[in-house]
C-alpha cells in the first residue's frame, strides 16, 4: 500500500503537467491539484504578458503549495500536483524535508513545447513565456524523467511502473 505519497508532475510550460497529472491521479484514485490555481492574480498577469516570474513572485505560490503537500502528508492523504518546479531550490521549498514527495519530470524539446503552447487556448501561459521557463529550468537529479511526447496513457503506465505502483 502507498502511504503518505505526494507526486509532483513538473516541467516547463507546455510539457503536459495538467493532462498527465490528471490522468495519473485518475488512475490511482487520488485527488489532483492544479498548481497554477495557487498563483496570485499579479503573477498570472505577468505570465500572460510573457514576463518570467522572479523568486519573490514565486515565493508565496511555492509556500502555498508546500502547505497543500504538508497538510496531505499530515492527514496521510495522497495528492498528484501539477507544478513547474523549475529550479532545484523551488523543489526543495515544495518538499522542505517531507520525504514522501516524489517528482516526475516531463521532458520535451523546445520545439514541442512551443508548438503545444501555440495550439492551446484558454491558458494564461502562452508561447511568450517559454524562453524564461527554459532559462530557469534546472533538470532535476532526483526525479523520474519521462518523455512528454509519448501518449498520455503510456506516460502514466511508465510512471506507475517506475514508481512501483
Amino acid at each position: 500500500m502507498l502511504l503518505d505519497v505526494v507526486v509532483i508532475v513538473m516541467g516547463a510550460a507546455g510539457a503536459g503537467k495538467t493532462t498527465v497529472g490528471r490522468a495519473l491521479a485518475a488512475s490511482l484514485g487520488w485527488p489532483f491539484v492544479e498548481g497554477d490555481s495557487y498563483h496570485s492574480a499579479a503573477a498570472v498577469e505577468k505570465i500572460r504578458s510573457g514576463i518570467g516570474l522572479t523568486d519573490a513572485d514565486r515565493a508565496p505560490w511555492l509556500a502555498a503549495l508546500h502547505g497543500v503537500i504538508a497538510r496531505a502528508i499530515d492527514r496521510r492523504e495522497h495528492r498528484v500536483i501539477a507544478c513547474s518546479a523549475l529550479r532545484e531550490r523551488y523543489r526543495e521549498t515544495l518538499r522542505n524535508g517531507l520525504r514522501p514527495v516524489r517528482f516526475v519530470f516531463l521532458e520535451a524539446s523546445e520545439s514541442t513545447l512551443r508548438r503545444r503552447l501555440e495550439s492551446r487556448a484558454g491558458h494564461f501561459a502562452g508561447p511568450a513565456i517559454l524562453h524564461s521557463q527554459l532559462a530557469e529550468l534546472e533538470e532535476p537529479r532526483d526525479a523520474l524523467a519521462v518523455d512528454a511526447t509519448r501518449p498520455v496513457d503510456e506516460i502514466v503506465a511508465a510512471m506507475r511502473r517506475e514508481l512501483g505502483w
